[in-house]
C-alpha cells in the first residue's frame, strides 16, 4: 500500500471539508444534554416506528471516583427538549467499560467491570436486553468469558461479536458471538493481533475494522500498558458467522487512540473513528504514565473496497472516553465522554459532516 498517497489524499480531503456541526453549538441538529455528566458510558440508537431514539446506561458521573460509577439509564426520542430518566439498570452496582449492541429491535448491554472501594476491578459476565418500546429490561445468557472494554460490532442484525478486550486481570484475543435469534454463544475465529482493551471498531457490510487500544506487557512482574497502533480487518465468511478471514491492514495516520468512538458511515462506504485519547488512562482520565490524558477532536474513515484512509472533518471539541458512537440517518452521535481537563461532560456532540468522500 502506497502510505504517502494516502497522506496526501487524507490531507486533501481534509482542507476540502468544513468542521462538523455539534449540538453544543445548538443549531438545528441538537440534541439536549443527559440529565448528569456521564463517562464511560454504554450508548446505543435506535429507530423504533420511524422515530430515532438514543439511550446511555451506566457510566462514570463528575466525581470520578468509585463511588461515581452510576446503574443510570436515559433515554431520549427524537424532538423531544429532553432526556428522559429511565429505571437504573438491573444489575447490583454500577459498572464502567460496558458495550451496547443493537439486534433484532433490542438493545443488548455486555458486561463491564465492577470497582470496589479498595481499587479492585471485576470482569462482569451479565447480558442485559433491554426492549425499547416497553422500555423494560430482561436477562439473557450470560458471557462465557466476562469482558469489559471490548468492541461489539452486529451482523445480519441478529450476531453481536464480541472481539477481544479485558477480562478479570489480562486482555483475550477471543471473539465471541452471541446469537441474538436462538439466545447461544459461541467462539469465531480468534483475534489475530496484540489482545487489546480500549480499541474501537465497526462492521460495513461483511468487513469489521478494529484498532489501536492497549495492550499489556509483563516483565519482571511488573505490568505495563502500552498504546497499540495496530488495525485489522476481519472479512466474515458468507456460508459460516463464526469464520473469520483476518487481515492487518495499515495504521490509521497519526498516533494511536484509546477509547475512540467508531461506526459505520455506509452510504459512503467508510468505518468512522472519531475522539478518543492519544494517552491511554485509568478510568478517573490520568494516564497511566501518570501525565493527564488530554482528548482528540480527529476523525478517520477507512474505506475496505480501497483500502485507504481518509481525513474527515474535525470535532468541534475535543473529546475522549467513548463507549460507541450510534449512527441514526448519516449523523453519528457522541453521548457524554471527557472533554478538556478530564471533565465528565453531559453534552452530546452531533457530528453531521455533510458529503463525504466515497
Amino acid at each position: 500500500m502506497n502510505t504517502s498517497f494516502v497522506h496526501q489524499l487524507a490531507l486533501s480531503v481534509l482542507l476540502s471539508i468544513p468542521v462538523a456541526s455539534s449540538a453544543i453549538d445548538r443549531g438545528e441538529d441538537a440534541i439536549p444534554p443527559l440529565p448528569a455528566a456521564l463517562s464511560n458510558n454504554a450508548v446505543a440508537g435506535i429507530s423504533v416506528n420511524g422515530e430515532s431514539r438514543l439511550y446511555s446506561f451506566l457510566g462514570l458521573g463528575a466525581g470520578k471516583q468509585w463511588h461515581d460509577i452510576t446503574r443510570a439509564a436515559y433515554g431520549w426520542r427524537e424532538g423531544r427538549d429532553h432526556w428522559r430518566e429511565l429505571p437504573p439498570v438491573p444489575v447490583s452496582q454500577g459498572r464502567l467499560a460496558s458495550i451496547a449492541a443493537v439486534a433484532g429491535g433490542n438493545i443488548y448491554l455486555f458486561g463491564g467491570y465492577t470497582v470496589a472501594e479498595d481499587g479492585h476491578e471485576v470482569s462482569t459476565p451479565e447480558v442485559l436486553r433491554f426492549d425499547p418500546i416497553s422500555e423494560t429490561w430482561s436477562t439473557v445468557l450470560a458471557m462465557p468469558v466476562p469482558v469489559d472494554d471490548s468492541v461489539a460490532v452486529v451482523l445480519e442484525d441478529r450476531y453481536i461479536y464480541l472481539v477481544s478486550g479485558w477480562h478479570m486481570d489480562r486482555n483475550v484475543a477471543l471473539v465471541q458471538v452471541y446469537d441474538s435469534l436462538e439466545d447461544r454463544w459461541a467462539q469465531a475465529t480468534p483475534f489475530p493481533g496484540e489482545p487489546v482493551f480500549g480499541h474501537a471498531g465497526a462492521l460495513l457490510a461483511r468487513s469489521m475494522v478494529i484498532c489501536d487500544g492497549v495492550i499489556l506487557t509483563v516483565r519482571d512482574r511488573k505490568r505495563d500498558f502500552a498504546a497499540s497502533d495496530a488495525c485489522w480487518r476481519g472479512d466474515i465468511h458468507a456460508d459460516d458467522p463464526l469464520r473469520i478471514e483476518w487481515l492487518r491492514i495499515a495504521s490509521h495516520p497519526g498516533p494511536p487512540r484509546y477509547r475512540m468512538g467508531a461506526a459505520a458511515a455506509v452510504e459512503h462506504g467508510l468505518v468512522v473513528f472519531a475522539g478518543g485519547s492519544e494517552n491511554p488512562y485509568n478510568y478517573d482520565g490520568m494516564g497511566y504514565d501518570g501525565q493527564p490524558s488530554l482528548g482528540s477532536a480527529r476523525v478517520q474513515g477507512y474505506n475496505p473496497a480501497h483500502n485507504q484512509w481518509l481525513a474527515l472533518p474535525l470535532l468541534p471539541i475535543p473529546s475522549m472516553d467513548h463507549r460507541g458512537m450510534p449512527v441514526i440517518d448519516g449523523k453519528f452521535y457522541l453521548i457524554g465522554g471527557m472533554r478538556d481537563n478530564q471533565q465528565v461532560a453531559a453534552d452530546v456532540i452531533v457530528y453531521a459532516p455533510g458529503e463525504l468522500p466515497q
